[in-house]
């Protein structure tokens, strides 16, 4: 990839939309005390740096701007992580540093541009850059996007998201893409006398009103009619069943 180009790119004030999935430890690293990190990171590169809400196990990081700004955005993160696994290791008595390792999320239809007749393409990034890039084989849950994951050094990391910015904007994506959304972290929820709670640690905490409010709901929409019976109930039961608890898995947002 000629360099001049990736310059050219750069200096085109062309807005470009990267996405990054994240586990929650990788997220907080990148917030940091009271958000001052993302914060200096925001201020620095003047890109816009979304992180997707919810309780979930992975999150969304979207990174938004000029393709200058999103390469400033990039190096931050790429060296932000690397100090981490230094200050991983200096407690750990493994000698050999991990590769940093990014994951960004690319509507599928672009993948076959990155990756190249033959797996040209990507063979190329691989050794003009030196880092290691991988194309999924399947499509993230309930999406029509792919993972890519980029691990090397923090320079490496930085070269080759450039050469991908160039491809993903030589090759807009075709049809309409799905956004792939983590799913939160569910908390089972148990219906009990007409209450809802959740389940924290040890403890059942009584749920918000709407959860109670649907499950009251549920309860009146019994599932079948016997025979010869007009009123919804179950024949043979007291007029006064006992109460009953059923447990249901419901995400937390």
């Amino acid at each position: 990839m000629d360099p001049a180009k990736i310059q050219s790119e750069g200096g085109l004030n062309v807005t470009l939309t990267i996405r990054l999935l994240m586990h929650g430890k990788e997220v907080g690293s990148i917030i940091g005390k009271k958000g001052e990190t993302v914060k200096k990171m925001r201020e620095e590169s003047s890109a816009r740096i979304n992180i997707s809400e919810g309780n979930c196990p992975e999150r969304i990081v979207t990174i938004t701007g000029p393709t200058d700004a999103i390469f400033k955005a990039f190096a931050m993160i790429a060296y932000k992580f690397e100090e981490d696994i230094i200050n991983s290791m200096s407690n750990s008595p493994a000698t050999s540093k991990p590769p940093v390792t990014l994951r960004l999320v690319v509507p599928a239809s672009q993948c076959g541009s990155l990756i190249g007749k033959g797996g040209s393409k990507i063979k190329e990034m691989r050794e003009s850059t030196g880092a290691q890039v991988q194309v999924a084989g399947d499509m993230l849950p309930s999406s029509t996007e792919r993972a890519v994951t980029i691990s090397g050094t923090p320079e490496a990391i930085i070269q080759c998201v450039k050469q991908i910015c160039v491809v993903i904007l030589e090759s807009p994506p075709k049809g309409a893409t799905i956004p792939y959304r983590p799913k939160p972290a569910s908390t089972p929820v148990i219906f009990s006398g007409g209450q809802a709670y959740t389940i924290q640690g040890q403890y059942a905490i009584p749920h918000p009103d709407q959860l109670t409010k649907l499950h009251q709901l549920a309860m009146q929409q019994t599932p079948f009619t016997p025979l010869g019976q007009t009123t919804p109930a179950f024949p043979g039961l007291d007029a006064s069943p006992p109460a009953s608890t059923h447990e249901l898995t419901i995400p937390n947002d």
